[in-house]
């Protein structure tokens, strides 16, 4: 492991920061940040804020000129080396000038993968790699789930009350937890590239499922719907607000239905008598998408518990208690004994309104 100094610390604790300014437009391209220094002094700062636009190194360079020459640079993620959409970072800070790179991580996407940084160490500049490689993987979590797992980060969002309901058995649930709850389940839907739901859901709430606090982002996620015998309703609220839903199921035959409709359907492989999820998620990564949020019933919410496809669990616990005609959060079973339970590592509590916002981990078993 290279040896980094305080003052490196420093400013790759600030590209990190401004690599958040991406968090809500960066997708499907990852989070990035850039700090260009010279002679202890920041001089340039970038970030990459959408696909098609200049990176953060880019950005960075403009901000920072013909001061360029000779400063160092600090990046959250190996600058490219490839000819996108936009030119080569690698080949940017060898024009410019800089001598020296430290950079947060290599870039496991097959076009980079290192071949930035080797390009600029043959042109003669320094490069250390792995300064708050943790921080920096935190940040692009959703996109390195894809890159190297070939499927999305998933994030679970639920809502229930002190005793674990999500509804009446009625399917009634209109409200279990408040409205500052409700709002801060906008910035899961920001952050996300697509929402995913079951046809139970739509037959019993008939929810739109989309972004309505656009103070983040103007982008509407995708919408994804777990169908397998094409239930869903032509005129369901999910097909009139803006974007587009795809429908993964068993049994395409009455698709000509949604033939109006901004959606696509997914014909994909059964696993005991349901969708595949594995199919849908690598699906939905071929397709570009980083992080998933999914708001669904127990039975979908339980099948990703069940097949271990959390990655991060967020329960909205609300200070009441609904008693025993209700529908909990996970429907699973398979489990019989207590030894089945899902261990989880919970990550911070806060308070949200008069609600509780527990993230946690769910624990391999």
């Amino acid at each position: 492991m290279p040896e980094f100094s305080e003052r490196d610390c420093l400013y790759m604790s600030q590209a990190l920061r401004v690599a958040l300014n991406g968090v809500y437009t960066a997708s499907p391209n990852p989070c990035v940040g850039c700090i260009i220094v010279a002679e202890n002094k920041v001089i340039g700062e970038g970030w990459h804020a959408a696909a098609g636009k200049a990176h953060a190194e880019i950005n960075a360079l403009k901000m920072a000129g013909d001061k360029a020459k000779g400063a160092s640079a600090y990046v959250t993620l190996e600058p490219c080396s490839h000819e996108g959409r936009t030119g080569p970072c690698s080949k940017a800070f060898i024009k410019a000038g800089i001598t020296s790179v430290i950079t947060a991580m290599q870039d496991p996407f097959d076009e980079v993968s290192g071949k930035g940084i080797e390009e600029m160490r043959a042109a003669g500049i320094k490069v250390k790699v792995g300064l708050f490689e943790e921080e920096a993987r935190k940040i692009n979590r959703g996109y390195l789930s894809r890159i190297e797992r070939n499927r999305p980060f998933v994030r679970l969002k639920v809502a229930a009350s002190m005793d674990g309901a999500t509804a009446m058995k009625s399917g009634e649930s209109e409200w279990i937890t408040g409205i500052e709850a409700r709002r801060d389940v906008q910035k899961l839907r920001a952050s996300s590239d697509a929402i995913l739901t079951g046809v139970g859901t739509i037959l019993d709430d008939n929810p739109l499922m989309n972004l309505r606090d656009t103070s983040y982002t103007d982008k509407q996620p995708l919408r994804i719907i777990l169908d397998s015998y094409l239930r869903t309703p032509e005129d369901a609220k999910i097909f009139r607000s803006e974007g587009s839903t795809t429908i993964f199921c068993l049994e395409d035959k009455d698709r000509s239905k949604y033939n109006n409709k901004t959606v696509s359907i997914i014909k994909v492989a059964e696993k005991n008598k349901k969708v595949d999820l594995f199919a849908v998620l690598n699906s939905l990564a071929n397709k570009g998408i980083n992080n998933l949020l999914v708001e669904a019933g127990s039975n979908i919410s339980g099948s990703f518990l069940d097949e271990n496809l959390i990655d991060e669990l967020v329960i909205y616990q609300s200070p009441h208690i609904m008693g025993s005609e209700i529908r909990t959060m996970f429907n699973t079973p398979k489990w019989k004994k207590l030894g089945d339970r899902q261990f989880l590592d919970i990550h911070d509590t806060r308070v949200v309104g008069k609600d509780i916002r527990i993230t946690a981990c769910p624990i391999i078993k």
